[in-house]
């Protein structure tokens, strides 16, 4: 009997003392998804210090990779919505095609150039704000996978807007691992 009640206190106190076997990291940066080069449809970044993630919004992430009138556009996007605010982060090309192992500077959206883009729009106020980095503020991207055959394109990326009332926004330790459309 000693025995059993000693096996029951022994399994009490180990249930107890059960650990969460993921736990959630304390630093922002482990927070972000892998800088994996899948194709898994993944993205991420430090906005002003804090995880940005894709979701709660129809169509969460974009990609696009495209020849139009013999000029190329690229895209990579993600929006997440909470508390009636929706943001977006998207980097881009305009008229400039991308390489394997380039990095590209991001200034403003003008044909030829490499972009960062920042959205915030509050529902509950009526308010939004469209930031494009800048000649002052800018960034890099740099594309780590480039494949046609399975169409994925996956990358790194930082970048500094400047908002209406002066604040400077940090897009910090971006990535990306997307399938892409042509």
């Amino acid at each position: 009997m000693k025995k059993i009640i000693s096996l029951l206190l022994i399994t009490t106190f180990l249930a107890c003392c059960n650990k969460d076997d993921n736990p959630i990291p304390t630093n922002p940066v482990n927070q972000l998804p892998p800088a994996t080069q899948t194709g898994a449809n993944t993205f991420g970044c430090l906005l002003d210090g804090e995880v940005f993630k894709p979701g709660l919004t129809n169509n969460s992430y974009n990609c696009f990779y495209q020849l139009v009138d013999g000029e190329y556009f690229f895209v990579v996007g993600a929006s997440n919505q909470k508390n009636g605010i929706l943001k977006s982060i998207t980097i881009g090309t305009e008229k400039k095609s991308i390489s394997l192992g380039e990095t590209l500077n991001l200034f403003e959206r003008i044909n030829g150039n490499a972009y960062g883009a920042y959205y915030r729009g509050n529902s509950n106020t009526g308010t939004d704000e469209l930031l494009y980095t800048s000649q002052i503020n800018t960034g890099e991207l740099k594309i780590t996978k480039l494949d046609f055959t399975n169409n994925i394109v996956s990358g790194t990326f930082w970048y500094d807007v400047k908002d209406n009332k002066g604040v400077i926004h940090q897009i910090r330790n971006g990535r990306f691992d997307m399938q892409f459309t042509q």
